[in-house]
């Protein structure tokens, strides 16, 4: 109890003391505010960069894996282009030999002429799939109907259009039943898909016109051209175990020796999802680690006007002393002055830090709208304050408490 009543009256006299000198007192804390609000900022800031990320990356697919046809670097010349590239068959044993994948589609993409009557695009994005691939992508039919089975058996010419292949080529009755010219074949739309809104940074922002035709169809289109696949994991967390299934069967498909470089590529949003996280990290710690440095600016500041402190007082301490104070009594109330001053700027800090991230997330249209400040840098603001105020207190209130009473009090 005797404890808490000192502790209860050096903060108390600590605090009149910053109110008699307030000026003073607020130039020592000016530096800790700076520090503990733009560590704030930053954290939060970075926070809702890296949420923003997060939720792009996400949009497109955190389970999706992608195999592609890939030269390696090692030894380009030894391959060709019909030993590299990724054929329907070695595609359609990837589930029967990868446990951890749900499910997959073949790909054939390639661009083309697409018409209606008069309005006429010189080049649109054609994709061959399978009815699956509306699972994998969670991108389904608004008006008309999908793909069937015997769509892909009979290899027959019908085709998918997005909505904004409706909207700019001018489609009747929502374009199902329109006939239109892809490439050099009259095709009949039996669906509409919708729209995906994807970030500029895996588009170039704006929505395309897309055609989709059953995969069959478009291998006899191209007959020539490599596919790539696309395949989704029971679970995000299964790319490690699906990207090892996958080496092991595709090498083995494709008569790959121990010493050989892979032909072909494997790659998931996973992979991109946790080094974005960790350069996030890093960067919040740098960033920090700036801050942190002007925080140890503010406590020499404060060490300084510490110091001036018990110049000013000096007859003070001699006269707490001859009336019986121990130096450890005046060590502490000179110890919990530097620590309130810290801890009092970085309330000021942290309350000026949250409200400009609550402004940036809320502004209109902010790129930042996802911007929170954890608790962790709340506590580790609060925790490292007070430890500059120890640590450049420290000082100060030694030399306050080693003061001999007698030259004290002959102080003037």
């Amino acid at each position: 109890m005797i404890v808490i009543r000192l502790l209860t009256q050096t903060v108390l006299l600590a605090l009149a003391q910053m109110w008699t000198n307030k000026v003073r007192a607020l130039l020592a804390m000016l530096m800790i505010v700076i520090g503990v609000g733009a560590l704030i900022l930053i954290v939060g800031g970075s926070e809702g960069f890296k949420r923003n990320i997060l939720k792009e990356f996400e949009s497109v697919g955190a389970n999706k894996v992608w195999i592609f046809p890939r030269f390696p670097h090692e030894a380009r010349a030894r391959f060709s282009w019909r030993q590299v590239r990724l054929m329907a068959p070695e595609a359609d044993g990837l589930l029967a030999h990868c446990p951890s994948l749900a499910r997959m589609t073949p790909i054939l993409e390639f661009s083309v002429p697409f018409q209606y009557k008069e309005q006429r695009k010189p080049f649109v994005r054609v994709q061959g799939i399978r009815p699956v691939w509306h699972e994998i992508e969670q991108r389904f039919v608004t008006a008309g109907r999908p793909f069937s089975a015997i769509d892909l058996e009979a290899v027959r010419n019908v085709c998918l259009v997005n909505d904004k292949a409706v909207e700019e080529m001018q489609l009747p009755s929502g374009g199902v039943g329109s006939y239109v010219l892809v490439g050099e074949r009259r095709f009949l739309v039996v669906g509409v898909v919708e729209t995906k809104l994807v970030s500029p940074m895996f588009n170039r922002g704006d929505a395309q016109s897309e055609v989709f035709v059953p995969f069959n169809t478009a291998q006899v289109m191209r007959p020539d051209s490599g596919i790539y696949v696309v395949a989704q994991t029971k679970k995000p967390e299964l790319f490690e175990d699906a990207k090892a299934e996958i080496t092991f069967y595709m090498r083995k498909s494709r008569d790959l020796k121990p010493g050989d470089p892979n032909t072909f590529g494997v790659e998931a949003i996973e992979q991109y999802i946790a080094q974005v996280r960790r350069i996030g990290t890093m960067m919040t710690m740098f960033l920090s680690g700036l801050v942190m440095v002007a925080l140890l600016v503010g406590g020499v500041g404060i060490m300084v006007i510490q110091l001036v402190s018990v110049t000013e007082r000096t007859r003070e301490i001699g006269l707490r002393k001859a009336v019986g104070a121990k130096p450890s009594v005046i060590l502490l109330q000179f110890l919990v002055e530097a620590v309130v001053l810290c801890m009092t700027g970085a309330a000021i800090g942290l309350g000026i830090g949250h409200a400009v991230v609550y402004a940036v997330r809320v502004w209109p249209k902010s790129p930042l709208e996802q911007a929170a400040v954890p608790m962790w840098a709340t506590a580790v603001a609060v925790v490292f304050c007070a430890g500059v105020g120890v640590v450049f207190g420290m000082f100060p209130a030694i030399k306050a408490a080693r003061l001999d009473p007698i030259d004290a009090l002959r102080h003037e």
